[in-house]
């Protein structure tokens, strides 16, 4: 194993004779059920853990106390080297160590900068756009196999990416019941574990609890589910009814993507204030990059479509759409190699956790 893995190992040691923390999250209890730490043990807990940061202010064995026990930062080191490990190309595992705010910022420009360029070739940044329709500019066809290619690789890269993880950290596991489905999906959703294990919320930049990390996670993500949405919607308007964007204002694509733009500001601003003010010593320091640079994309993505909403019946919408759709392009490459990943992998472990609750425990070391 790894330095990173084995300190998690060593630490799961002592927090299997303490188990103080025992009720705070899944972690503890699936922790019961073992009696040694593998690798694969290492990083089924690793991506258990929600980095809530409750264990680390209630162990009376952290830092600066000589077991020095911090298990939020342990875990995190170890997600890293998980997505890594399990990247699809394997070789592109190196990206999450270097998919940074720079990089990210860097790529949405590039795209949005070789589109700006390709409209400008044919005219169309000072050409009158009639009704301000986006299929003037770029054809609707074009748009979708572009944007269809890359999200449909980045849905693989990560089906792979999560299979290979599911096949190491799931060996042995019992199938999976729809009652254990059912469960996985309610915390996966409703983010049971970030309330710290009593409903009061994470710790950040204090021992203070607050409920801000979830509450942004979930701005993030449903506003994240209300663009997919309205993408989905309009699909059907266009190959179902026949009916061609623009659409009204008041049309289901339009305020639904309004709903999830604003989601997709407020969530992402929240998330990059906590990661700002948030304690080091609850995460890994190295890792902030990788996070900031994917907040930066969601907030591009969502300030600069509700600018092109508001701006498409003026001569401003086709250097909008370049710049739009260039951000959008890099958020789908980024998907698989950056902090997204991290739901995806949580939702496996959650899964697993549904699973094994449901099974014999033969230590009968735990409660559950």
């Amino acid at each position: 194993m790894s330095d990173s893995e084995s300190e998690v190992a060593r630490q799961m040691q002592i927090c299997n004779a303490c188990r103080y923390c025992e009720g705070f999250c899944a972690v503890f209890p699936a922790m019961t059920r073992r009696l040694e730490f593998g690798k694969a043990d290492v990083h089924y807990l690793a991506n258990l853990c929600h980095n809530c940061g409750a264990c680390y202010h209630a162990c009376q064995y952290a830092p600066p106390h000589e077991f020095a026990v911090n298990v939020p930062k342990a875990m995190a080191q170890v997600r890293l080297e998980t997505y890594t490990e399990y990247a699809f190309p394997r070789a592109f595992g190196a990206l999450y160590k270097r998919n940074g705010l720079t990089l990210s910022v860097a790529l949405a420009a590039g795209l949005a900068l070789f589109l700006l360029l390709g409209t400008a070739l044919r005219g169309g940044l000072s050409a009158e756009v009639p009704s301000g329709s986006f299929y003037a500019i770029f054809p609707h066809n074009l748009l979708a196999t572009m944007f269809g290619a890359v999200f449909l690789f980045a849905i693989l890269a990560l089906g792979v990416g999560v299979t290979r993880f599911w096949r190491d950290a799931a060996a042995g596991t019992a199938s999976a019941s729809a009652p254990a489905v059912r469960e996985a999906a309610q915390h996966a959703l409703t983010l049971k574990y970030l309330d710290g294990g009593h409903g009061d919320g994470c710790n950040e930049a204090s021992d203070a609890f607050t409920l801000a990390r979830r509450r942004f996670h979930h701005l993030t993500f449903y506003g994240f589910m209300l663009c997919f949405a309205a993408t989905a919607v309009a699909t059907l308007y266009h190959y179902l009814f026949g009916r061609e964007a623009p659409y009204p204002f008041v049309s289901a694509p339009v305020l639904l993507g309004t709903a999830g733009g604003i989601g997709l500001i407020v969530g992402p601003a929240g998330l990059l204030w906590l990661n700002l003010t948030r304690n080091p010593e609850r995460g890994d320091p190295r890792q902030r990059p990788m996070d900031r640079g994917f907040i930066a994309l969601l907030l591009l993505t969502s300030a600069s479509g509700l600018a092109l909403l508001a701006l498409r019946a003026t001569a401003a919408m086709p250097s909008l759409l370049a710049v739009h759709l260039g951000i959008v392009m890099a958020l789908f490459a980024a998907l698989p190699y950056g902090k997204f990943a991290h739901g995806v992998f949580r939702s496996a472990a959650l899964l697993k956790s549904s699973i094994d609750k449901r099974q014999r425990n033969s230590l009968n070391l735990g409660s559950d």
